[in-house]
């Protein structure tokens, strides 16, 4: 197809915004695997039309195509998979009000409300406007909101504690004065691991970073050599945080075996799971930790480059850990030569724009090489065919700044913490109706009554439900508080640990209209590549708002069957994680809270 006649529609600005990704260090052809191809900077592209103007025009659109050898119609297919993206005019200023599940639960229902009050419909025209947002990764201090304002000069920021008074106000201002802040409960206890600096040591300072033991794992790491890290990491027994568990050492030896070359190290920094907000907290109050980590990981698999996938909702966390590499690379611990070694590894963030699906680690390579956030067949696996479809090691945040404690007090020390199944500590991210909601760091075997006490118990009456791995996830019942938290003790009881979300619910809070915004959440998540989860999460959702609305179709009994029935066949045919588990919280809750029980009606 002709490109030309639409690209000529772009404007002289619009030219200028694409170019300057085009033109940027990261075209350079030895950053990817393919030389002949540009197509990997259309997110970063669209990104920055978006950030410019607030929406992409077609032409606009049509230029960056152009320019990047894309045919139009999947240029349009990968602009409109994105929540962040807007390819119709809208205000250049847009605050995003979160009313996902921890937010619902902290009265996000009720901003939105006042603000339909106050300043119209979301959505509306004008020089601002207002959307609902999925969760936006503040969990810990629901209700949040994001203010996104376009122009030469973008800002971006997201803000906890959020009232309707101070979105009405970031409407008119196009800014927000509200400082950024995080919930540690346990900052400065000297027991802890991934957690010690957090809170703590200027995240801005890579002098302060090294004041407290900053790049000693990597040091290490070159005396060891690469066999003799992956060796630790595999004798510690680092299981990843993501949700699969997956041993780490196995994945490195993996990719460092691989004939095939180059290697990537991918830091898969997109958590979009409801409840979750640790790998935030880590980008946020200790980003040089994270590229130390990737520096070591890079070294240990044999790759020259990596990436951060960095969740679009993250502004905070994109301009500091920008900051740190800026840093690392001045102060030689990236680049061509890391710390005179003759070891070459150098990172590159790439920015997500809202799709919960590209936490998938085989969607996340398709939409960070320019392609729709979709989910690839496995086999091959990301060891052997991964990003540009090369090895790739592909870890998340978490995982990845564990292999500094490790490295730093040998495997044995690590393990010496924990269970024999379930070495080290885990973040715990803790929202909901508890008094002190934050990020926990807590050894793997502590229960969950022990994690709650912590922090201070349920805000009011007893614990009716608490969520456990997110919207993907689990409920248990208040019988349920002494299970230990370990992979293998939660899956002994039904549950999962899943990427650490531990949502509480008391008696104030009603359960069925959060089943309702879950299934919800996936009917939008779904990417609708393969039937069973494009039809599954609709038909799933159709069955939870009648149910909540009550109006079943035929008896409460012959509903809960059918909500059976379509969450087993997303189990056994949808392609990814996605589909398998857009069910697994709303029939747990059905199932262990006695939901909807009864005969005809």
């Amino acid at each position: 197809m002709d490109l030309k006649p639409i690209a000529a529609r772009a404007n002289d600005v619009e030219r200028a915004v694409v170019d300057g990704v085009i033109e940027s260090p990261a075209a350079r052809p030895e950053t990817i695997a393919d030389a002949r191809s540009v197509r990997h900077l259309l997110l970063p592209a669209l990104h920055a039309i978006q950030a410019r103007f607030g929406w992409i025009s077609p032409g606009a659109l049509g230029y960056a195509c152009e320019r990047l050898g894309v045919p139009p119609a999947e240029g349009y297919g990968v602009a409109t998979f994105y929540a962040l993206f807007s390819l119709e005019e809208r205000p250049p200023t847009v605050v995003h009000v979160c009313d996902d599940i921890a937010c619902k639960a902290a009265g996000a229902d009720a901003i939105c409300g006042e603000l339909e009050a106050r300043v119209g419909a979301a959505g509306g025209k004008g020089g601002a406007t207002w959307l609902r947002s999925p969760c936006l990764g503040l969990c810990e201090q629901a209700p949040a909101a994001m203010i996104v304002a376009a122009g030469p000069r973008p800002f971006e920021r997201a803000w906890g504690n959020a009232t309707g008074d101070q979105v009405a106000r970031a409407l008119e201002t196009g800014r927000i004065a509200e400082p950024p802040s995080v919930a540690i409960p346990q900052r400065g206890d000297p027991s802890l691991r991934l957690l010690r600096r957090a809170g703590v040591v200027d995240p801005t300072s890579l002098d302060a970073y090294r004041a407290h033991d900053g790049y000693a794992a990597l040091r290490r790491a070159l005396d060891m050599g690469a066999h003799g890290v992956i060796r630790e990491i595999t004798d510690a027994k680092l299981l990843g945080r993501g949700g699969a568990a997956f041993p780490t050492g196995r994945k490195w030896e993996a990719v460092s075996r691989a004939v095939t070359r180059p290697h990537y190290v991918v830091c898969n920094a997109d958590e979009s799971e409801p409840g979750t907000f640790k790998d935030r907290v880590l980008m946020e109050e200790d980003p040089f930790a994270v590229v130390e980590a990737m520096t070591i990981a890079g070294f240990a698999v044999g790759a020259e480059r990596g990436y951060i996938y960095l969740r679009g909702e993250y502004p905070l966390a994109l301009d500091r850990l920008d900051s740190a590499i800026r840093a690392a690379r001045a102060r030689g611990f990236l680049g061509d030569d890391v710390l005179g070694r003759g070891v070459r590894f150098d990172i590159e963030i790439r920015r997500g724009a809202g799709a919960y699906i590209c936490g998938e680690e085989t969607a996340l390579f398709n939409s960070l090489e320019g392609f729709r956030g979709e989910p690839r067949n496995k086999p091959p696996f990301p060891v052997e065919a991964g990003l540009f479809g090369k090895p790739t090691s592909v870890n998340n945040v978490e995982t990845l700044v564990n292999v500094l404690p490790i490295l730093i007090g040998g495997a044995a020390a690590y393990r010496q913490v924990g269970t024999h199944d379930s070495a080290g500590t885990r973040l715990f991210c803790l929202s909901g109706r508890v008094a002190k909601p934050g990020l926990y760091e807590l050894p793997f075997g502590a229960t969950l009554r022990e994690l709650i006490e912590l922090a201070g118990g349920p805000v009011t009456g007893a614990i009716r439900a608490v969520l456990l791995g997110g919207a993907a996830g689990v409920f248990v019942g208040p019988d349920d508080l002494d299970v230990r938290l370990t992979f293998e003790d939660t899956r002994k009881a039904g549950a999962t640990l899943g990427s650490g979300v531990v949502m509480v619910f008391d008696e104030a809070v009603a359960i069925e209209p959060i089943l309702q915004r879950i299934a919800a959440f996936f009917r939008d998540e779904s990417c609708g590549q393969c039937v069973p989860c494009r039809v599954g999460t609709v038909r799933q959702e159709e069955l939870v708002t009648r149910l909540v609305r009550g109006r079943p179709l035929g008896s409460l009994d012959a509903e809960r069957a059918l909500l059976g029935e379509i969450g087993q066949v997303m189990r056994d045919a949808s392609i990814c994680g996605l589909g398998q588990t857009a069910s697994t919280a709303i029939e747990s809750a059905v199932r262990r809270l006695d939901l909807w029980k009864g005969g005809p009606t």
